[in-house]
């Protein structure tokens, strides 16, 4: 009874007989929460004055009321929407030419779903995109494999789909998309600075292409997007950036899956490989590499790597890797942390990041557009800024508990495991993998967390620390019973550990509440 009450545990959340620490726990995490709230809401009413800058925007009917910095996936995405809502729009993007990227090539249906709320559905058409249902989880301690299938919908029964594809060509029908509306206008020029006038940002200056004498545009309001390699983020994010590891890519082509529209994780050593197809022929493979890279990848690929894949990869792997093009990108960290700037937003991948390996990054960016959306509705005038200040204080809060919170938590979290090097977080990558093999809700709870369809903060905790009971339950029915002091250390270290990992990634969350 209590084995299967524990396994339940993730799913219900609720406190159970014998297992006090899991209740004190979820009080605990309750009364942070709830403290981190209560200083949040006094704030959100503090009240905010600011000095109004000298430059007068209200003579100027065709000149724009907002500059976007930036025009990938999330400044594409809210330049569209922004003008269909008759906003008067300039978006200052570096360069028009179709990106080549590693990275940003898999929507989670929580991010499609955004996607149809911005009415931006159909950009994912004629992309000769790739329909995901799913996981297929390789362990090759064990020699075994768990599928993990995304939720199915209510109404029809089937598995709600994510989508990937080559990360250009989304990019290219996203800004397609926001060129089509009239009140857009598209500048290819490098921002060099923003116009400050009396601590309020009121323009961009910025330099065309083949031109060194750069030129000026001013608005109320300007949204930095400009990505994980963000120009203005020092001058305006209090937050650093952390580099954990680097993802190494190349392209499979005619690669066989497992299960058909199912993305495949590999946990390999040292660091955990994911595969998904992103088009009819070519299928990404992106190889985690702890810390810097150094030494010749090729090599490394071909000699630690391929040898440890499932066979059916390791044929169009070695292929990939000798005649493809092996290409880098830095995995990074960054906590999101509240921006009070009059005159100027940051959001997507200049405020926060995460781990890529859960694939939620495009699906935070997107909900973040829907939210602001619904927010710069209600502030008719952007020389409001007073308005503008509260309206971030309740975004800061609401995507906490909608979507952020959980994103970047799980996938700092997923990837302290599956690329442990301590003996415990390996016990924890060990349950981990058992856990979700149990099925029923010790699988849909946390996918309902990884495809951002339910992305309820409780949930998170419940099921970790469900995963963590479940690894000392595993060291219990391992060790013989004259073991017990051995059973008895080896549990507190794994909880210790489990604690270590998931407790700074939550302050890192609330701390910007306080």
């Amino acid at each position: 009874m209590l084995f299967n009450s524990l396994v339940r545990l993730g799913g219900d959340y609720v406190s159970l007989d014998g297992l006090p620490s899991m209740v004190m726990l979820s009080v605990g995490f309750i009364i942070v929460a709830l403290s981190c709230l209560f200083f949040y809401i006094r704030n959100i009413k503090k009240i905010i004055s600011v000095i109004r800058p000298e430059h007068n925007f209200t003579d100027k009917s065709e000149a724009p009321e907002i500059i976007i910095i930036g025009s990938g996936v999330l400044g594409s995405s809210i330049a569209a929407v922004l003008a269909k809502d008759g906003r008067r729009v300039t978006v200052i993007e570096r360069d028009m030419k179709q990106p080549d990227r590693i990275v940003g090539e898999l929507l989670q249906p929580g991010g499609v779903k955004a996607l149809t709320k911005l009415g931006l559905g159909e950009c994912l058409e004629g992309l000769d995109s790739h329909p995901i249902k799913g996981y297929v989880i390789h362990d090759l301690e064990t020699e075994t494999k768990v599928t993990v299938p995304y939720p199915k919908d209510q109404d029809t029964d089937e598995i709600i789909q994510g989508r990937a594809f080559h990360h250009g060509r989304f990019i290219m029908a996203l800004r397609k998309k926001a060129q089509e509306q009239e009140n857009v206008t598209y500048i290819e020029a490098t921002a060099s600075k923003l116009i400050e006038d009396k601590g309020v940002i009121v323009g961009v200056q910025y330099r065309e292409k083949m031109s060194e004498s750069p030129k000026e545009i001013y608005a109320p309001l300007t949204i930095v997007v400009d990505g994980c390699f963000s120009k203005f983020r020092k001058q305006l994010v209090k937050e650093k950036v952390e580099i954990y590891s680097h993802f190494v890519g190349t392209l499979m082509v005619d690669c066989p899956q497992t299960l058909l529209n199912h993305a495949e994780l590999i946990l390999a050593k040292p660091s955990p490989v994911l595969i998904y197809q992103i088009s009819s022929k070519d299928t990404r493979v992106l190889v985690d590499v702890r810390g810097t890279v150094e030494g010749n990848m090729r090599e490394y690929m071909l000699h630690q790597i391929a040898p440890q894949l499932p066979d059916h990869i390791k044929e169009p792997f070695i292929d990939g890797v000798i005649d493809g093009r092996l290409r880098t990108m830095p995995n990074s960290f960054l906590p999101p942390s509240p921006i009070e700037k009059p005159g100027v937003l940051v959001i997507g991948d200049a405020l926060n990041m995460r781990h890529p390996l859960t694939g939620g990054g495009m699906s935070v960016a997107l909900n973040d557009a829907v939210m602001w959306r619904n927010l710069l509705k209600s502030i008719p005038d952007l020389t409001n800024y007073e308005a503008l200040i509260k309206a971030s204080r309740v975004f800061q809060l609401k995507r906490k508990h909608n979507h952020s919170f959980v994103v970047n938590v799980l996938a700092q979290a997923l990837y302290e495991l599956f690329a442990a090097s301590d003996v415990h977080l390996h016990n924890l990558k060990t349950a981990c993998f058992e856990y979700f093999k149990l099925g029923g809700e010790c699988v849909s709870g946390p996918v309902g967390l990884l495809s951002v369809m339910t992305p309820k903060p409780h949930l998170l905790i419940g099921h970790f620390f469900a995963v963590a009971l479940y690894a000392v339950l595993s060291v219990f029915r391992s060790e013989p019973i004259w073991a017990l002091h051995r059973v008895v250390y080896r549990s507190f270290m794994i909880f210790f550990k489990a604690c270590g990992v998931i407790f700074p990634l939550m302050w890192s969350e609330l701390k910007g509440l306080i």
